[in-house]
């Protein structure tokens, strides 16, 4: 019996030792607050693991107890490394992703109008997710451009620091700038409108490089930027983020998010920009950076209908009071001309939404307003200016078979004037078009996207915009090829585009009546993805491009000093380049954006072939950041790389260099994240302290141009002029601020 009892204690207590080392762990994966479905869960050393479910949850049972690392990846987020100590019969893990740089697979809406996955796409799409942005925290979408690979924020004057954006070489007015898909930000606001716009309201950032006139009018020449803002139903309940620099600058965001009833939400954002500290490093009495006070306020109301039919309305107000000049210069001096500034007042509202129709049908209808008024004096020279504009579009998408329509009407009046020489009377032009496309699912590696527009501009007449796309891909989707044919067109208004117009000394000529410019569009594109057996991902996304200009307008700065010429050109222009991106991510916590773009812009008239003015042919871009395991501390470091410009001389006797020099902007900056939605960041903003030459602004002593006739004073015969501008005035600073999220 003893014997029994020994052989039953030595089979049973081991096996109860057994039961009682082994547990239940519970791992649930987050981003943002919000649950990740089908994460892709492994235990390191272990064949255990699996998938999270519907709410973001994976459990795995009858785990041993110990100390393990858990590996979290899946496409679209950077991958985390987590050490859990298992030792209780359940066990929780909570794990918080971050979305990557670029989204692999984001839901686009920008290169056809209507939601689809990016690589189902036949318009190749650049999309950057608010993480991309952080990385390099800025307070506009105008600064946040910088490290975008082909995109460049152009400053347009030393003094006012107002600037555009250029896509693959085009100027600025290339560029159609979108908000949630309507054109908010367009004519007198594309100078002054883009600073005002927070990064805080952005959800992400679409970008279609090349002619989108086909579905988006004039102005979507060069590509267009679209602007998609947050949902209320997917923010925070709180969110806040704020942070200053070493130069004085204070950057406040604030989001509140509400219920207002049964399927019903509304966020409430404000933004708030200070920089009242006049600096001068350089030592020319001017500002190096121009002094602002900016308040924009956002609200944005989303509700469900029946049949799941949608009605969202959102409306922003800005107001801002920027000045730039001579360091002695007070509000009292404004418009006189003794101390020489450039003091602009902003007032800009705008409405915009979408209403889904009550109907079978897919039909949208698409809306927005907005009212620009600008008082400014650029010295003792006036600009007053008023712009308003209405828009309204009605699509409907109708899939049959294999064939997915796109039928839309569209109406746009744009009321402008200003007290300038070249509006006698107030403008008002009436545009509407309408526009057919047709994206043709060939079979399952082959797409063709079909496209025509027509629209009538009361001032111009009609234009014609065909568009044609072709996309083929591998059975698996990791390898892509793209390549597009379109036409664009754009109707021109000198002042509300072209600061320089307005600023320095110069007389403005025109030498004929404007004609509207037309292009003609073929760009390559080739998306490789590759993902190894241990989770790491490398994308290539390289293109080819080529674009040529009739009819274009082209500001002549030399052939008269004290002249800026604006006519047609008497010949071509052609726009043509590659770029290549390179996409990293490491399981490990590393992930990289590098991308470099090689550009040749350039002009050819009787004969003579010359760079445009203001291109860079070779630049480079960079996004780096590593995450520190469970420590959850991040480092950024980002920065860019720009080629030599032909710069605006101010005739053959100006002594600056005609052509800018190799110059890089560089930024770090850590982060640390707590559990309960609070982070802190802080860095280093231009690391090598690149700043243009302190001649930058010509005659700088003499801004009213007094002593301009006197050879010893002006032995070059030069003018007051601040367009010889390539790079930002501020130099190196330090940064820090802190972001918290509230979920409930």
């Amino acid at each position: 019996m003893k014997h029994y009892l020994i052989l039953l204690i030595l089979i049973f207590v081991p096996c109860y030792i057994w039961a009682q080392s082994a547990g239940t762990l519970e791992i649930k994966v987050y981003s943002e607050g919000q649950p990740v479905e089908f994460a892709s869960i492994g235990i390191k050393g272990t064949n255990r693991g699996g998938t999270t479910n519907t709410k973001g949850i994976l459990r795995l049972t009858d785990l041993s107890y110990g100390s393990y690392d858990i590996l979290v990846s899946i496409m679209g987020f950077k991958s985390e490394k987590v050490t859990v100590v298992h030792q209780a019969s359940l066990s929780a893990l909570t794990v918080d992703l971050e979305e990557s740089a670029t989204a692999l697979d984001e839901v686009v809406v920008s290169g056809t109008m209507t939601e689809i996955s990016k690589m189902e796409s036949a318009v190749s799409i650049d999309v950057y997710s608010p993480k991309f942005f952080k990385a390099n925290p800025t307070p506009s979408v105008f600064e946040s451009m910088q490290n975008i690979n082909g995109v460049r924020p152009q400053i347009n004057c030393n003094v006012c620091n107002t600037g555009d954006i250029h896509i693959n070489g085009l100027e600025g007015p290339y560029t159609m700038v979108l908000i949630d898909g309507m054109p908010l930000v367009s004519g007198l606001s594309s100078v002054y409108g883009l600073t005002g716009i927070p990064q805080s309201l952005i959800e992400r950032v679409e970008i279609v490089k090349g002619p989108a006139s086909t579905l988006y009018g004039s102005e979507a020449v060069g590509g267009l930027i679209n602007l998609i803002t947050k949902t209320p139903e997917n923010t925070p309940t709180v969110s806040t983020d704020a942070f200053a620099t070493s130069w004085g600058e204070v950057n406040t965001d604030i989001g509140l998010k509400l219920n207002t009833g049964n399927k019903s939400h509304t966020l409430v954002g404000i933004n708030y920009f200070y920089y009242q500290n006049p600096i001068d490093n350089n030592g020319d009495n001017f500002t190096d950076l121009t002094l602002q006070n900016r308040i924009s306020l956002f609200n944005k109301w989303t509700m469900k209908r029946k049949n799941n039919r949608q009605l969202s309305l959102a409306g922003r107000y800005v107001y801002e009071d920027r000045w730039g000049g001579e360091m002695q210069w007070t509000p009292e001096d404004r418009g006189d001309d003794t101390v020489y500034g450039e003091s602009i007042y902003t007032k800009r509202w705008e409405t915009f939404g979408t209403y889904q129709l009550p109907v079978e049908e897919i039909i949208n209808f698409q809306f927005s307003a907005n009212g620009h008024k600008q008082d400014s004096y650029y010295g003792d020279l006036s600009f007053q200016a008023q712009q308003n504009i209405g828009f309204g579009q009605l699509t409907w998408h109708r899939p049959v078979g294999r064939h997915e329509f796109l039928l839309g009407a569209a109406y746009r009046y744009t009321y402008y004037n200003d007290n300038t020489v070249a509006t006698t009377s107030p403008s008002i032009t009436h545009l509407p078009g309408a526009y057919l496309q047709d994206d043709f699912r060939i079979d399952n590696q082959n797409k063709i996207l079909l496209g025509v527009r027509y629209d009538y501009n009361s001032l111009h007449g009609g234009i014609w915009s065909p568009r044609i796309n072709y996309k083929w891909n591998t059975t698996n989707k990791k390898n892509i090829l793209r390549l597009s044919l379109g036409n664009g067109y754009r109707v021109a208004n000198v002042f509300t585009e072209d600061h320089a117009a307005l600023t320095g000394a110069r007389d403005v000529v025109f030498e004929e009546e404007l004609k509207p410019e037309e292009s003609w569009n073929v760009n390559l594109n080739f998306v490789k993805k590759i993902i190894t057996n241990h989770q790491n991902y490398i994308g290539i996304d390289a293109s080819v491009f080529y674009t040529y200009f009739d009819n274009r307008i082209v500001p002549d700065y030399e052939s008269d000093p004290n002249e800026i010429r604006y006519a047609n050109l008497d010949g071509s222009a052609v726009s043509k380049g590659v770029s290549l991106n390179l996409d990293l991510s490491w399981h490990s916590g590393l992930s990289a954006l590098v991308g470099t773009s090689i550009i040749d812009v350039s002009i050819e008239e009787d004969g003579v072939k010359r760079r445009q003015l203001l291109t860079e042919k070779v630049s480079g871009v960079w996004n780096i950041g590593y995450t520190f395991g469970a420590s959850l501390i991040s480092i950024d470091y980002t920065g860019n790389l720009y080629g030599p410009m032909r710069l605006p001389l101010l005739g053959p006797e100006d002594d600056r260099p005609a052509y800018s020099p190799w110059y890089s902007i560089q930024n770090i900056q850590i982060t640390k994240k707590f559990i309960n939605g609070l982070e802190i960041y802080g860095g280093i903003k231009n690391l090598l302290n690149f700043t243009p030459p302190a001649n930058s602004i010509a005659r700088a002593h003499d801004p009213f141009d007094e002593n301009v006739n006197d050879p010893i004073d002006n032995p070059n015969n030069l003018t007051f002029d601040p367009s010889y501008v390539y790079a930002p005035n501020q130099g190196i600073r330090g940064f820090a601020g802190v972001r918290y999220a509230l979920f409930k």
